[in-house]
């Protein structure tokens, strides 16, 4: 499969391109290509970075052909996921050669390419009745091996709008050919760099000066220029930046599992988002203490959850012992929150309590005051690495508490590389922490000179952001309700007041 990956944002991925990926064996994916693929394919998928070889030198195209026809020899469904389109200066015609050529079979799936993408970032019209009937797509780098360009100046200083890939290191040659075939120097123009990613910016000015503009603010790779009367069409600040997040890079620190939740969000109000799990969730390595609760649920008066990591554990072992929710029948559910409460509904239970501020010291205390933890038996299916606040006040309370270990949270290797330079960069505004894990696991991972500086905190409750002091940081922001909506809400409103401008 020959797929286009869009410009970068992985949600302008095609419905059809995300079909393959999630069937696919193997991955070779380009170095502008979402990184987010991954999230997507299946358990154990091999992927292949195209952007580099293993030495660490570019890949070469060569090698990026073999490498698709020898895992295809294999027997294994190749999706090679292309940044933009594949026909459109992406070399995916001569990959589309090799891979007849060797009797491999393919398809080829269209992407959104970077002058639409960019062009609708910066709301400039391509094309448009009142001045523009023509479009030029045009490279800014040709072949080294040819000698003359193949691109005429004069033909292509008489299109309405010019969009030129990949020039912004020839800017100035550029200008100057358009320039010198007949353009004239007040024709306005724009750059749109890194189009939906994090640091998004557009710059404009007219043909004369882009170049110059360009080289004072540091506009680097990959950038698209567009050159054209629509370009004075477009609104001085555009849609996005003028959504309630418009302009804000968010970081996510969330289980990759779970981030679903809080980028969604994120992104429709505008932000940019950056991923970079520190955390994972994983089943426990043995369910001894787990498999006997549940064999003694009728004995318990509570069975509390702290979690929605905590509610798919307990399900997803009853249903691997042949047990549905009809086992906890004799037993009171409690519940840290409303996400954990909604996990439970989608399992058809409806929690007989659920404390709210969303802390273990909060669900203590409400099942105190319901009078029925004195000299009652109290379950409780948490992480391996829970805080004790909540059994030792249920056992000061009079309780007895068995403290099942029902999932784990281990800390991955390393940060994601994409997050890694986001923040290396000083393109993050914001990092949302949501747990006291993602708070210490980020801080392993991370420069601590990246958590300070211009980035803001923001912290889901009190525990979080206690880790944060910990620290010797300071959240920005703390969520009230203390949720993920709460969480989103309160960085949105620290966010206004012009910013998105």
């Amino acid at each position: 499969m020959l797929i286009g990956g869009g410009p970068g944002d992985a949600q302008l991925l095609t419905l059809e391109a995300l079909h393959w990926i999630r069937r696919a064996d193997a991955l070779v994916v380009d170095r502008l290509a979402p990184r987010q693929v991954l999230q997507w394919a299946p358990p154990g998928v091999e992927c292949i970075d195209a952007g580099k070889d293993p030495s660490g030198r570019r890949a070469d195209q060569g090698w990026i052909n073999e490498t698709m026809i020898a895992l295809a020899a294999r027997g294994k469904l190749v999706v090679r996921v292309k940044g933009g389109d594949p026909l459109v200066f992406g070399r995916g015609a001569e990959e589309a050669a090799a891979l007849r050529a060797a009797g491999i079979p393919y398809r080829i799936v269209p992407g959104i390419t970077a002058a639409v993408a960019a062009a609708a970032a910066a709301e400039i019209p391509l094309t448009d009745r009142r001045c523009a009937a023509s479009v030029a797509l045009v490279t800014g780098r040709e072949d080294p091996a040819r000698e003359a360009t193949r691109i005429d100046d004069a033909a292509l200083a008489g299109m309405d709008t010019v969009v030129v890939y990949m020039g912004v290191g020839a800017l100035p040659s550029i200008t100057a050919r358009l320039l010198a075939a007949g353009k004239p120097s007040a024709t306005p123009a724009a750059i749109v760099e890194r189009t939906g990613l994090p640091g998004e910016r557009i710059v404009r000015g007219t043909l004369e000066t882009i170049a110059g503009q360009a080289e004072r603010e540091g506009v680097g790779a990959p950038a698209l220029l567009i050159v054209g009367e629509v370009v004075a069409l477009a609104p001085e600040v555009p849609w996005r930046r003028r959504l309630p997040l418009g302009g804000a890079t968010v970081l996510v620190t969330r289980a990759a599992t779970q981030a679903s939740g809080l980028v969604g969000p994120l992104r429709e109000l505008g932000a940019a988002v950056v991923e970079a799990p520190t955390l994972a969730i994983e089943p426990i390595d043995t369910c001894g203490a787990l498999d006997a609760a549940i064999d003694a649920i009728g004995t318990y008066a509570w069975l509390a959850f702290t979690s929605a990591n905590g509610v798919e554990a307990v399900f997803g072992r009853l249903a691997a012992r042949g047990l549905d929710a009809r086992i906890l029948a004799p037993v009171r559910i409690a519940a840290v929150g409303s996400a954990t409460a909604e996990a439970l509904a989608g399992r058809s239970i409806r929690a007989d309590l659920v404390a709210s501020p969303h802390t273990g010291e909060a669900l203590a205390a409400a099942m105190i005051a319901a009078g029925d933890v004195r000299g009652r038996r109290v379950l409780l299916a948490r992480a391996d690495r829970a805080t004790a606040a909540l059994p030792e006040a249920l056992r000061a309370a009079g309780a007895t508490v068995d403290d099942a270990a029902v999932y784990r949270t281990a800390r991955p290797a390393a940060l994601d590389e994409a997050a890694a330079e986001a923040l290396r960069e000083g393109r993050v505004d914001w990092i949302t922490f949501t747990s006291r894990s993602t708070v210490e696991n980020l801080l392993a991972l991370a420069d601590r000179a990246w958590l300070t500086g211009g980035v803001r905190l923001a912290s889901i409750g009190p525990v979080t952001s206690a880790a944060l002091a910990e620290a010797g940081l300071t959240p920005a922001v703390e969520a009230d309700p203390h949720t993920i909506d709460g969480l989103v809400r309160a960085i949105a409103a620290a966010w206004g007041g012009g910013h998105g401008a």
